[in-house]
């Protein structure tokens, strides 16, 4: 069992994007994954989550540069870059950049 399980209000939350999802012609295993997401992420901004860390990878319109260092971190292991776990956001820029340009 989950350590923070999903209160009586996060489950209907639940069921409501999953059915406004299907209603909309998504097919359920995609509608599922994105009303969990809605509410976790809900539960993440509200602290209601252990770990509170980004799960996105940012704006793209923002500079890398300006980004947070978990966005970083998830847009290099999208990219699968080696070693980021010990790059700092400095360093993370760099590699990121260097697998854009190489054509990855």
């Amino acid at each position: 069992m989950p350590r923070n399980p999903w209160s009586k209000k996060d489950e209907r939350q639940y069921e409501h994007i999953k059915d406004s999802e299907l209603e909309s012609g998504v097919k359920e295993d995609r509608a599922e994954e994105i009303a969990a997401r809605t509410v976790n992420k809900q539960r993440r901004l509200e602290g209601r989550t252990m770990n509170r860390r980004t799960m996105g990878t940012g704006n793209p319109r923002t500079p890398l540069a300006e980004r947070t260092r978990d966005e970083l971190y998830n847009l290099a292991s999208d990219l699968d870059i080696r070693r980021r776990s010990r790059m700092r956001k400095d360093q993370l820029v760099d590699a990121i950049e260097s697998a854009r340009g190489s054509g990855r």
